[in-house]
């Protein structure tokens, strides 16, 4: 029995982990303390370094470890040497896939286009709405409507809130919010003749771009107006979020890229893509790369992290007018009524697929966790099957499209409670965690405010009188005298070394609404 107990107590053997695997969970290059060269000489600062590394190191180890518990895999299609993916149709893909996928493929014909569609975080509901008043919202998997209604006026854009149970529609003059039953449950009077929406999960916002230039946010879990200003771009028709930083892009008819923070009426920065309009930008879900489009046929792609140059720089047949980026990093184009989807393939985008709709796409977005695109036309909406365009393994407790309507509610009171506030959106979300330590020249020029401060800056405090030992009256009287005349003689020595208070001459008299309580201790003087 203890030769078995024993057995079983030996430490199994680690799983070998190639180094690819390891490399893309990398932290980047650590501290080299073995150096003799190292500036850090302090013992206790090495060994604390040294522990640090440690950690990050078995951090990294676990992460690709745990990637065996992953049992999904990505998909593609591919083709024999010489041919194209771009020559598949949707037909042929939806025969030859399993009858799941098939079902996924599907597309609508109505008659109020043109039509604008946004999906869930989770990918499991879509809300469509049509310029001409239509408005509908629907479990898109099961094929199970919601609601669906006629605004009586023109609908220019539609958002889901943080719950499948609240969406927003911007319609010709306010923004209004529905619940899934299509009951009208509040009217946004602040928000005027909005053209774009979007809304920022983790801070509950409601960011909206109108036809005046101005950009707004509303707090959806108190109700209040965050902020509301004039950007000063004109009519804005392009506008997206950075899902890294929940920084507004939006692009002007001058060809900039302007990044804005509802803390700053100034934008962030500034990007000169194009020299003509942008027609359309989109952002990846990582945050790191984002695409624009001109009127001059050209697509770029940056990375926002530098806001440098062009990563990739593609000439199209005809000007893109919408843009969207899939979990996986494929990007779609939609031109007129073509729709092509390019493929990151060593280091560059290359065609992956193409559509050709029966009516000019007027919006796309790929759906989240799912190989699939919607697009919205002028005669309806489309779900379209790209093949690994989807992420495979989700986070459930992050965003789980199976979810219940129990964990539903316990998922909303946790997102409230982590909720971000609007004053945290900045450029680089990673320097609020930093140490704001002041510099030399900060401690230099705050003494030198010192020398110039006023006699009312300067609080006055009289010292307490104590009489300590066996003393009398009088003793009580001198002592608190001696202390009283010693109060007035460093008061009058702190102001005179702020160079504030003039000295005094001996043929001059302070007055009373001069000095205030000194002036009886220094008419005595005189």
């Amino acid at each position: 029995m203890k030769h078995i107990r024993s057995k079983y107590r030996k430490k199994q053997p680690a799983l070998n982990i190639s180094s690819k695997r390891l490399a893309m969970h990398s932290r980047g290059e650590g501290i080299d303390l073995k150096r003799k060269t190292s500036r850090i000489q302090n013992k206790v600062q090495r060994q604390k370094l040294i522990a640090k590394e440690k950690v990050i190191d078995e951090t990294v180890k676990d992460t690709a470890r745990a990637e065996i518990l992953l049992t999904e895999d990505y998909g593609c299609l591919e083709t024999e040497p010489g041919e194209r993916t771009t020559r598949f149709r949707q037909s042929q893909i939806a025969e030859n896939v399993d009858i799941t996928s098939a079902t996924k493929h599907f597309s609508l014909k109505l008659d109020f286009g043109p039509y604008y569609i946004k999906y869930t975080r989770n990918g499991r509901h879509l809300v469509l709405g049509g310029r001409k008043g239509h408005v509908a919202a629907l479990d898109w998997v099961t094929k199970q409507l919601a609601c669906e209604m006629n605004v009586m006026e023109s609908v220019h854009d539609v958002s889901w809130l943080h719950i499948e149970t609240m969406f927003a529609v911007a319609q010709k003059d306010w923004v209004y919010v529905y619940d899934n039953q299509g009951i009208e449950l509040h009217c946004l009077k602040q928000m005027h003749k909005v053209n774009k929406m979007e809304f920022l999960p983790y801070h509950f916002l409601l960011a909206t771009g109108s036809r005046e230039g101005y950009l707004a946010w509303l707090d959806v879990s108190i109700g209040n107006m965050v902020n509301v200003y004039n950007a000063k771009l004109g009519c804005i028709q392009a506008m997206t979020q950075n899902p890294y930083n929940a920084v507004l892009c939006v692009g002007s008819s001058k060809g900039v890229v302007s990044m804005w923070s509802p803390n700053s009426r100034d934008p962030l920065a500034k990007m000169l893509c194009h020299k003509q309009a942008i027609n359309a930008l989109a952002v990846h879900p990582q945050g790191t790369l984002m695409a624009t489009s001109c009127v001059a046929n050209f697509v770029k792609v940056w990375d926002v992290r530098q806001l440098t140059g062009p990563v990739h720089n593609y000439q199209t047949r005809s000007p893109v007018q919408h843009l969207s980026y899939s979990d996986r990093g494929q990007l779609a184009m939609a031109m007129g009524n073509v729709v092509e989807v390019y493929r990151p393939l060593d280091n560059e985008m290359k065609p992956y697929l193409r559509h050709k709709a029966d009516w000019t796409v007027t919006s796309l977005q790929f759906c989240p966790f799912e190989d699939v695109l919607g697009i919205g036309t002028m005669r309806g909406v489309s779900s379209l099957l790209i093949p690994g365009s989807g992420e495979a393994n989700y986070d459930a407790l992050e965003i789980n499209p199976f979810q219940a309507k129990s964990q539903r509610r316990e998922a909303e009171v946790k997102a409230l409670l982590d909720k971000i506030q609007p004053e945290l959106i900045t450029l680089d979300p990673v320097a609020i965690a930093e140490v704001d330590v002041p510099s030399l020249e900060d401690k230099i020029e705050a003494r030198k405010k010192l020398l110039y401060l006023k006699p009312k800056d300067i609080e006055f405090k009289p010292r307490r009188t104590k009489a300590k030992g066996r003393g009398g009256t009088a003793k009580v009287i001198k002592t608190k005298k001696i202390l009283k005349d010693l109060n007035r003689r460093e008061y009058v020595a702190t102001i005179r070394q702020a160079n504030v208070l003039p000295e005094v001459k001996e043929t001059e008299k302070p007055r009373m609404k001069d000095y205030g309580v000194l002036n009886r201790f220094v008419s005595k003087t005189r």
